[in-house]
């Protein structure tokens, strides 16, 4: 049986943080008693997720994009400033509201905003009779793309025909709110050519890479990977371990863990996200590398070549989408920030995956990197050095049986990061540990019936310290757990389908609280629950 599975400094996490936690609380929702199965409609998409809190005042809206997604040709528009509401805003918040009905499978997709890219998404699986969804998500950051009229191009790939039916029809937005945010990026770069040139006056750089695994082939589901030594349907030379690397002129400058997202249509049972999506499935965020300790190289004013790659995929084979944002934060004093990388110091990839062959097969993989660069620039306001460390480790044991009918995974990946920056005044450290969990078993019975039990864990404690002294903290725990069973090769009105689907997403810390959690039933939302 094939599978068909497919930090920037905590001052800044903190302030979002706040601003989650300062939203107005969900209250319990209204819930109905579920069938004895699954129907031809059920609830809405929704998650556990917070709301993005809302400022008062003067507020502007845009529409970015309004499409209907049927192939793979994108969307194209022009992009012009809100008027009424200036040209600098405390918050720029994304709203997508999508919809879609009849048969569709998931689709992944993508906005770009003057060739930035500002949101990649997924969308959920459809009921016959139609579903509504939306996502919102904090664009902030990417105020300097939103103060020039731009290009703008949106595609969620799509097929449309007597089998497939389901047109993906989505409406995007940007609501300005006025004022000023307490801090934002001076300049948002792309890659021209694969070369980055920063203003020569660049004291501080952070890339993101919105890495994902998809499009249908065996990378979508890159944990579930064995050597090509093991009897598996989806091979990868050295198994599943995966780790995005970022390179400045051919030097490693960053490594971080990939997170594992399962999209709406993953491990073989869409009926276990038809309500509730597997966390980040529907707002992918970006994987963030402090480049700081590079700056002085990268502000001579020439163009340097920035290359991302995964570490595990096949050569030649594709699978992995990789675009590079690059965000500045420049010295308003100093037309010329000068410095110099100090250290870049990587440990040997640890990469191990050891098969055992049996009447239940079983791949036990480790993997893990270490990396440390290290550099300083002369600013207006004197020297400022800065030292990232990052260590990742990822453990995972894989078992199945020769014909796939039973097949399960657990694994762990961390991805601890720790930034201190040392200039005027007391030296600030923020340490992030990130932790993603996926622990789950598919098994198809000789009576057709396919089960698939799931959890998913998305975990991050993030620390900030000024001077040796705790300033802030933040704890997110966000778990996915499912029970889904249908009958397999069968119309689909004969599935006679069940499932139990849950998500708690909880994030406090020293700015507050949220804790919200959801269950369904056969597709019914039978609790919603905030607890702060």
């Amino acid at each position: 049986m094939r599978r068909r599975i497919v930090m920037s400094m905590l001052a800044g996490l903190t302030l979002a943080v706040s601003a989650l936690l300062g939203a107005n609380p969900v209250s319990a929702a209204q819930v109905a008693d579920p069938p004895a199965e699954f129907g031809t409609d059920w609830h809405d998409p929704l998650t556990a997720a917070p709301p993005i809190s809302k400022p008062p005042g003067t507020s502007c809206e845009v529409t970015l994009a309004e499409a209907q997604f049927r192939d793979f040709t994108p969307y194209k528009g022009t992009y012009a400033p809100p008027t009424g509401c200036g040209d600098h805003w405390s918050k720029v918040v994304l709203r997508l509201d999508g919809k879609v009905k009849g048969r569709q499978f998931d689709r992944l997709g993508y906005l770009r905003v003057g060739g930035v890219e500002i949101f990649r998404t997924s969308t959920p699986e459809p009921s016959p009779d139609g579903i509504e969804w939306s996502v919102e998500k904090d664009v902030t950051r990417y105020s300097d793309t939103f103060r020039q009229s731009r290009d703008v191009e949106m595609l969620i790939g799509n097929v449309v025909d007597d089998t497939y039916t389901g047109v993906i029809d989505v409406k995007v937005t940007l609501t300005f709110y006025e004022g000023r945010a307490a801090t934002t990026p001076d300049r948002v770069l792309t890659l021209q050519n694969g070369t980055l040139t920063t203003p020569r006056n660049s004291e501080r750089v952070v890339a993101e890479v919105y890495a994902t695994g998809s499009g249908g082939g065996c990378e979508e589901f890159w944990y579930l990977t064995v050597p090509t030594s093991a009897p598996y349907s989806c091979k990868a030379d050295k198994g599943p371990y995966r780790e995005v690397q970022i390179k400045v002129d051919g030097r490693l400058a960053g490594i971080a863990e990939p997170f594992p997202t399962v999209w709406t249509g993953g491990w073989s049972n869409p009926f276990l996200w038809y309500v509730i999506p597997g966390p980040r499935a529907f707002d992918v965020k970006p994987i963030e590398y402090d480049l700081t300790p590079f700056a002085g190289l990268l502000n001579d004013g020439r163009p340097h070549q920035i290359d991302v790659s995964v570490v595990g995929v096949p050569e030649g084979q594709t699978g992995w989408s990789t675009p590079v944002n690059v965000l500045v934060w420049q010295d308003a004093r100093r037309e010329r920030v000068s410095g110099a990388l100090t250290e870049s110091t990587a440990s040997d990839l640890a990469n191990s995956s050891v098969y055992t062959p049996g009447s239940e097969n079983r791949l036990d993989t480790e993997g893990g990197h270490r990396l440390t660069v290290a550099g300083y620039v002369d600013t207006s306001h004197g020297r400022v050095r800065t030292t990232v460390g990052r260590t990742l480790a990822n453990t995972s044991v894989h078992r199945w049986t020769d014909d796939e009918n039973t097949d399960g995974l657990e694994a762990t990946w961390t991805d601890d990061e720790k930034v201190t920056v040392d200039g005027r005044g007391p030296a600030r450290t923020t340490r992030t540990q990130r932790t993603y969990t996926m622990q789950g078993t598919t098994t198809l019975g000789a009576d057709d019936r396919l089960r698939t039990v799931l959890t998913l864990g998305d975990r991050a404690f993030a620390v900030e310290e000024l001077g040796g002294r705790r300033s802030a903290w933040s704890r997110l725990d966000d778990t996915y757990s499912g029970d889904a069973t249908y009958t397999a090769n069968v119309p689909r009105d004969q599935r006679h389908a069940v499932a139990t689907t849950s998500e708690r997403y909880r994030l406090y810390g020293s700015a507050g609280c949220y804790d919200r959690g959801l269950v369904t039933v056969q597709g019914v939302l039978t609790r919603d629950r905030s607890d702060c």
